[in-house]
């Protein structure tokens, strides 16, 4: 196999992991809206829209990457290991404490039911009721029914596991996939030579590791980010084929097929909104592009013909995904206004400024930037990455508590400190560390090499506008990575924490940092044909050899290192065992009435999603856990009104047992995700979680 073969190969590889994900949520998001979102329609119309998209994001690909056989085969092995590994080292979390089990409770309902709301059952317990509470955490009640918490697109991807019956193994392959993506990126814009080094340090970061192995959202957005970013670069490198009507601007020109691809990256990046909220942020830059190559028609640039159908797709896509966030996930867009609402504003000044400037072009041209500019953006880059490691000497982030929620995370801060031998204030959010948790996970010589190449490009852009098929990615990486860095907005302890950093900020770092390694090689070798100093000893074939592979180690090591205090340790597992046989337990025609809160967290939607059975917690008075005894029974007496078996649920025997005789349904012995706040997680924390049930 040549190297424009193997170039091909790989090109096809990295970007079919997103062209298949987003014509899975094309097909998903409609079902779902209409409530037929069930395996037969769902192959028939998902599985051919992904190969259409595979199709028309892969034929004909120009010289994007240049590639040995060995280079695409050391690609597709790490991507193939990392899958295996994660989904031999897979997490069970499906008993809600935190997000991933949100999630799967989510891709559970929709693998069963198909449809939203989730129904409330209150006839199952007699009519409504003041003392039943139907909503539990990620869960919210709206109009008799419930809403899960999350946008739709991750939940969508899931379901497919839970249809094969293998619902623990989706995310893994999610993660192989994104190895792929991002070696792919790597190929094209810093060479396929660095392709498996950078893939190799990314799939054994141990962000990346904990985001493989249960159901987050950050993996699938990455796939469909840093895929926008493969198929941008590949449709600004599409060689000129005649003109096709309505497209002429000069003699040739990226014609059909690079406008299509063009569509179609616009249309990827747009669907990450579908899988986050924060996607929102994450595209801004991709609109500002839009606006520049539109900007760049105007004058004849062939690049310009690829801004309307990238601005197209980019509207279509982040258009469905607010359409389903609007739809289906009204509640969390409420509960995320505080930080969505400056976000929309941002987007819509983003979007007057692109209009603005591509409306001025012919004015904007004229600009001549200062010829210090280029060394002024330049030391801009070090002076941000300076601050940001320097920020835990200037700065303490707090937040005072004002919501519900807000409490709880302090009281959780607080706790997390009393265990991890720490001054007690709950009320620290630990932000201003947030460029040491980069270090953390990838190591001091990636994050030092990657301001080397952002440096590098900068000066470079902002000089004469070269390299540009470099401007959206450093865009991108540079706008999602500070802005991520300056406010993570999640409970800091880690792992947990680390999940801010998958979408964007350490593919970008690896891939920056890759660039810096070609640069610096590049500098060398020029050192050598000039005869500079030092040049005779870098002409030596082992030399250089010996170089790339210490330059590779040094990269390597620090992020393998850091995660084999977690890697060989799955957490959570057991919890699908533990829950099968709990269901098993229960009346078939039982209503259960959970009385104790942590147990109402946990269980409330996994008894209905998966035992089948209705559920609701029993108010409790504010500041309680347990529930009321009179409230409880009479809410027994209307269960048994209905025609339906009441069932007491619970933590400890002693808050059952008033009921009736207490049967424990659940014994879990198993671990959990470490909870650490000021260095690296090294290891795992013991989990127990009990149940017991009482039939009056």
């Amino acid at each position: 196999m040549g190297l424009d073969r193997s170039g091909r190969l790989l090109a096809a590889l990295s970007v079919a992991p997103a062209l298949a994900v987003a014509g899975w949520l094309l097909a998903g998001l409609p079902l779902l809206l209409l409530g037929r979102f069930a395996p037969l329609p769902a192959v028939l119309l998902g599985l051919p829209v992904a190969a259409l998209l595979c199709w028309a994001g892969t034929r004909r690909l120009g010289k994007a990457i240049e590639a040995t056989p060995r280079q695409v085969a050391g690609v597709v092995a790490v991507a193939v290991a990392s899958g295996v590994f994660n989904v031999v080292m897979h997490s069970e979390q499906i008993i809600v404490r935190r997000d991933p089990a949100t999630y799967a409770q989510y891709a559970a309902w929709l693998a069963g039911h198909g449809s939203l709301p989730i129904p409330a059952q209150v006839e199952a317990f007699g009519g409504a009721d003041p003392a039943l509470v139907f909503k539990s955490v990620g869960f919210y009640q709206v109009d008799g029914g419930l809403v899960p918490q999350f946008m739709p697109g991750p939940p969508l991807l899931f379901a497919a596991g839970d249809w094969l019956g293998v619902p623990f193994a989706v995310p893994g392959v999610l993660g192989a996939l994104a190895v792929l993506t991002v070696g792919g990126v790597v190929a094209r814009l810093a060479g396929a030579r660095w392709a498996v080094p950078a893939s190799a340090v990314f799939a054994v970061s141990l962000p990346i590791l904990y985001t493989s192995r249960t159901t987050f959202s950050e993996i699938p957005s990455l796939i469909l980010l840093f895929g926008g970013l493969a198929l941008t670069h590949d449709a600004l490198s599409q060689p000129g084929v005649p003109a096709r009507a309505g497209l002429a601007l000069g003699g040739h020109l990226r014609g059909g097929l690079g406008w299509g691809r063009g569509l179609l990256a616009g249309l990827v990046f747009g669907l990450a909104v579908l899988v986050r909220v924060d996607g929102l942020r994450d595209v801004l830059p991709v609109l500002a592009f839009a606006g520049l190559l539109i900007a760049m028609r105007r004058f004849a640039r062939p690049q310009g013909a690829l801004g309307l159908p990238l601005l197209a797709g980019l509207v279509v896509g982040a258009g469905l995904g607010m359409l389903a966030a609007y739809v289906l996930s009204r509640p969390y867009l409420t509960y995320l206004s505080s930080s969505l609402d400056p976000l929309l504003l941002i987007c819509a000044a983003v979007l007057a400024l692109t209009a603005a400037g591509t409306a001025a072009a012919p004015l904007v041209t004229r600009i001549r930037l200062p010829a210090w500019a280029p060394a002024a953006g330049a030391g801009l880059v070090v002076l941000i990455m300076v601050g940001l490691y320097a920020r835990p000497w200037l700065q303490t982030v707090t937040r005072h508590p004002t919501t519900p929620d807000d409490q709880r995370t302090a009281t959780m801060i607080a706790q997390t400190q009393e265990v991890n031998g720490l001054p007690i204030d709950g009320e620290r959010l630990y932000f201003e560390n947030s460029l040491h948790w980069v270090i953390w996970y990838v190591g001091l010589p990636v994050v030092v090499l990657a301001t080397v190449a952002a440096v590098v490009l900068v000066r470079g852009l902002l000089r004469n506008g070269r390299p540009f098929e470099w401007l959206l990615p450093l865009a991108v990486v540079g706008w999602t990575t500070v802005t991520t860095l300056v406010r993570p907005e999640i409970t800091p302890d880690h792992p947990w924490a680390a999940r801010r950093l998958v979408p964007v900020v350490i593919p970008g770092l690896i891939l920056l940092a890759s660039y810096a390694l070609a640069w610096l090689r590049g500098q060398a070798r020029l050192r050598d044909v000039s005869g500079g100093r030092g040049a005779a000893w870098l002409r030596r074939p082992s030399v250089r050899r010996w170089g790339m592979a210490l330059a590779v180690l040094v990269v390597l090591a620090p992020p393998a290192v850091v995660s084999i205090g977690t890697a060989f340790t799955p957490v959570e597992r057991g919890e699908g065992a533990a829950v099968a046989a709990m269901c098993a337990k229960l009346p078939r025609n039982g209503s259960v009435l959970i009385v104790e809160r942590v147990t109402g967290d946990r269980f409330t939607q996994v008894l209905r999603g998966m035992c089948g059975l209705p559920a609701a917690q029993v108010a409790r008075a504010e500041g309680w856990d347990i529930a009321p005894a009179e409230k409880v029974r009479h809410l027994i007496g209307r269960v048994r009104a209905a025609g339906r078996v009441p069932v007491v649920l619970g933590a400890e025997e002693d808050q059952v047992s008033l009921y009736g005789p207490a049967t424990q349904v659940m014994r879990l012995v198993t671990r959990q995700d470490e909870r650490a706040l000021v260095d690296a997680p090294d290891g795992t924390w013991s989990l127990r979680i009990n149940a017991w049930m009482a039939l009056p």
